[in-house]
């Protein structure tokens, strides 16, 4: 069954339909999974916002300031983890 439909008034396409509460989790993760091939294929087009190089540049500050620190992805899984459940 596709939950991706094109609604249509006549000829005049009105856009695309998700009905997402009735999708499956492996479903939901399909669709993510052919949103994000599509985007990939697009990169070159696509501009960050304004504001996400700001922010990059803070991030970036905050390391070599000694600020921040990088951790391995295992621990930053822990923290978000620990930070939902407890």
């Amino acid at each position: 069954m596709a939950l991706l439909e094109k609604q249509q008034k006549g000829e005049e396409e009105m856009g695309i339909a998700l009905s997402v509460e009735k999708m499956s989790i492996e479903e939901k993760f399909q669709t993510m999974e052919t949103i994000w091939d599509d985007l990939c294929k697009k990169a070159d087009s696509i501009s960050s916002p304004p504001w996400h190089e700001k922010v990059l540049n803070d991030r970036e500050n905050a390391i070599s300031n000694g600020e921040d620190v990088f951790i391995d992805l295992h621990s930053a899984k822990k923290n978000i983890e620990k930070s939902l459940y407890f």
